[in-house]
């Protein structure tokens, strides 16, 4: 594991470090759910500092006090936490089961091996549950251009336009967080942006309720892309794609995961989470 894969240095924190890392994560859960959760492996992928908060002193991480974000904790309680630091193993193919579920959450940059991988990956089956954020508003104590410091902007361009997406922001719109309201309750986000489907062929997905978009309900993309079946959600904020035999769930906002405060608490974040994680690994 290293920066890229979880947003926070790890030099000097060697095998030790992992190893109290993974200790801490399995006894985030509680008793009554750790043997469900057992049973599921879920990947990270992210350049936000979930794990650990960001700091300059590696002691500081490994502090007997050091604990995850609610975030961490939560999805270190629904399965078998894998941090990744890189889609792509050494035989090229995403280091994950094929029935687990990657979360990825304002990740850094890919390579065109990641990018392959991951397509691979969730064509064969794989469940992912994507939040890609084109302006992130979160706070970071680490300056532009220090590579520990959260990506200020998505850059998943690539792997979106090949399953037939694109990721829109709209620069006119103003700033402070505001909630948008899901199948699962509302989100709270902060310069989101929002989905556009790049072609338009074959069927849609038949209408699911009041927060779908039908008429953009469709497979999409161009042609020599491997085609995702979406569907919009949300003012297109969500977009929910078959792609194979795989599911991806995507978001184009990362507030969610900003220090709670007055409009949404803690318990009704934890609360979105876990219904967005059960929708992402159910396949509905």
């Amino acid at each position: 594991m290293s920066s890229r894969g979880l947003g926070v240095g790890l030099t000097g924190i060697g095998l030790a470090g992992i190893a109290l890392l993974c200790a801490m994560l399995a006894g985030c859960g509680s008793d009554a759910g750790r043997g469900e959760a057992a049973q599921r492996h879920i990947g990270l992928s992210t350049s936000l500092p979930l794990l650990w908060a960001e700091s300059d002193d590696p002691r500081e991480l490994l502090a007997a006090d050091a604990k995850p974000s609610w975030a961490g904790a939560l999805l270190a309680e629904h399965g078998q936490l894998t941090p990744l630091d890189t889609l792509a193993g050494k035989d090229g193919q995403l280091p994950l089961p094929g029935d687990a579920l990657l979360v990825m959450i304002q990740p850094r940059a890919l390579s065109p091996q990641e990018n392959l991988a991951l397509d691979a990956w969730v064509r064969g089956g794989g469940h992912l549950l994507l939040f890609v954020d084109p302006m992130l508003t979160q706070v970071s104590r680490y300056a532009l251009g220090d590579p520990r410091r959260p990506a200020d902007l998505a850059m998943l361009s690539p792997i979106l336009a090949h399953w037939g997406l694109a990721l829109e922001f709209d620069e006119a719109q103003p700033a402070g967080e505001r909630l948008v309201r899901l199948r699962e309750g509302s989100l709270p986000v902060n310069l989101p942006g929002r989905f556009h489907l790049l072609g338009n062929s074959g069927d849609g997905f038949p209408d699911r309720g009041n927060h779908g978009i039908a008429a953009q309900d469709a497979r999409s993309g161009k042609s020599g892309d491997a085609l995702a079946r979406c569907r919009l959600e949300s003012s297109a904020i969500l977009a929910d794609c078959v792609l194979g035999r795989g599911k991806v769930l995507a978001l184009a906002d990362a507030a969610l995961f900003e220090d709670p405060d007055a409009g949404v608490s803690l318990a009704d974040r934890r609360d979105l989470l876990s219904r967005l994680l059960s929708r992402a690994e159910s396949g509905d």
